[in-house]
């Protein structure tokens, strides 16, 4: 079947919501002929016009020049049922609720009223390719293609082949999403495909650190936007999607692998959902929300520049502090405050193995060298006149800063050993390939890198050393390193390289 995908030239969208609506704009503008399908013809109508209005809006800001924009709403075609004849039709693409009957009774009646070459796809983001087509006479012509919303604007598409969809299949949708202008990522037919399986590591490290009282939600925002880049914190984005949403999904993959450690919920998102602390969508989350405003604390003032000494044994931190005239004295005198740079430990256990008095010892998170949000980690037996100075003297840099209780590693390096260690495991499952892994993420969770590309460039031995150290600590398996990692700091390899694998000595 090579060339399948240029010869599509006719598709039918059932569904009219806004997925339906959001792929179909997609298709026409990308040069077939589509047809809007649903049970509610008063629906289809009301489509056809919201996906006219959306062509007009791309011409008006001159993303479509005029003909283009008339010749795509030509293209736009109304169908009286999802089951009207089909003899001309290519490929059928699903977009109903997300109901696994539901979404089999419908390929059930089309496998009857379409011909035996019109391939079908799914748009289910979370249900199995495979269970979907396994009531269907011929599986081999399901695919899943799972588009994100809005479609126009997310590119990504996972491109998903249950267990008996035909071998030449997967390559020809992805021939067909990037001729729609799309990039097409490959994944398997496993519990949440790529993106949201890949999104765990982030959300689930979060809520285990809220669970251990480290931080509060607004502490944890600010430092994963600021230190690690992210465009919203993992509160703004559990507000942002829907509790109700996410503790689903949360509970799901977890379960379908099997209770998998690394992929481990929490108990805190059982008990919200129950109170209705939803988020964005009903007024209260993590955050409130006011006319859909979020509210959040200012943050505090900082004390002034301390007159303390300051004793820190990282030559970078000493320079900044430095600069900002803080008083830097080159041991660890009686009376000084001792900051030590914390890297996959403790300030507790940094204290201990380095012999210094923990009263005047407070820690401070070295992840980005210092060129963001300072994170001041405080212990139970730091003296509170050195942490306000400890607070003070990093305050003087003009950084902001977060004060967060002492743990295991700090909060930052926590939140991206997961989200790299959670990718090394989809690596390692051969789930998806090292490129597509880091595009489904960049371009599906808007992170600034690849997780993959993310732990080489801060370095994966350092990854390692996180987690290995949260193991140790907290014997805890979900910070059991994935064997991707382990090899690869072991051979010196980047996390990005597939490397030899037994098919390339055949």
């Amino acid at each position: 079947m090579a060339g399948w995908a240029e010869r599509v030239s006719r598709i039918r969208v059932v569904g009219t919501g806004v997925m339906g609506r959001g792929i179909a704009q997609l298709a026409a503008t990308g040069g077939v002929t589509v047809e809007l399908a649903d049970l509610d013809a008063e629906a289809v109508r009301s489509a056809l016009e919201h996906v006219h209005g959306m062509v007009d809006k791309l011409v008006a800001k001159g993303k479509l020049d005029g003909d283009a924009g008339r010749a795509a709403k030509e293209r736009l075609v109304m169908v009286d049922s999802p089951m009207a004849p089909a003899d001309d039709v290519d490929l059928v693409v699903e977009a109903v609720r997300e109901d696994l009957e539901a979404k089999r009774v419908l390929f059930g009646k089309l496998e009857q009223h379409c011909r035996p070459g019109t391939v079908f796809a799914t748009n289910t983001s979370s249900l199995s390719v495979t269970e979907i087509a396994a009531g269907l006479s011929d599986p081999t012509r399901v695919i899943g293609l799972h588009f994100f919303n809005p479609v126009p604007l997310m590119r990504l598409v996972e491109v998903v082949p249950g267990v008996r969809t035909a071998a030449w299949l997967p390559d020809e949708a992805a021939a067909l999403v990037r001729r729609w202008g799309h990039v097409p990522v490959l994944a398997k037919d496993a519990p949440g495909f790529l993106v949201n399986h890949a999104g765990r590591g982030l959300n689930t490290e979060a809520l285990q650190i809220l669970s251990e009282s480290l931080a509060e939600p607004a502490d944890v925002d600010r430092i994963a936007r600021d230190v690690l880049g992210l465009k919203l914190g993992p509160f703004e984005l559990l507000d942002l999607t829907g509790l109700d949403v996410s503790h689903a999904v949360l509970e799901s993959i977890w379960s379908g692998f099997h209770s998998e450690p690394r992929l481990r919920p929490s108990w805190l998102t059982r008990p919200r959902v129950a109170a209705g602390l939803f988020g964005r969508k009903n007024g209260e989350g993590f955050y409130r929300y006011v006319d859909g405003k979020q509210e959040v604390a200012p943050e505090p003032a900082a004390p002034p520049v301390p007159d303390t000494p300051v004793y820190t044994a990282d030559e970078r931190l000493a320079r900044l502090l430095t600069a900002a005239r803080v008083q830097i004295v080159p041991d660890a005198y009686p009376d000084a405050l001792l900051l030590v740079s914390l890297r996959g430990e403790s300030t507790v256990d940094v204290a201990a193995r380095q012999g210094l008095p923990a009263a005047r010892v407070a820690g401070v998170d070295a992840l980005g060298g210092y060129e963001g949000r300072l994170t001041l980690s405080v212990h139970p037996g730091l003296d509170p006149a050195a942490g306000r100075a400890a607070w003070g003297a990093l305050a003087a840099t003009g950084r902001p800063v977060t004060i967060v209780k002492d743990g295991p590693a700090p909060i930052a390096q926590r939140l991206l050993a997961s989200i790299v260690n959670t990718a090394c495991s989809i690596a390692a499952q051969g789930l998806a390939d090292p490129a597509d892994i880091d595009t489904a993420v960049r371009l599906g969770l808007g992170y600034p890198r690849g997780p993959l590309e993310w732990g080489d460039f801060v370095g994966p031995e350092k990854i390692l050393r996180v987690l290995t150290g949260l193991g140790a600590t907290t014997g805890d398996p979900r910070y059991r390193p994935s064997s991707w990692l382990t090899e690869r700091v072991a051979l010196g390899l980047p996390l990005t390289a597939q490397g030899t694998r037994p098919a390339d000595l055949l």
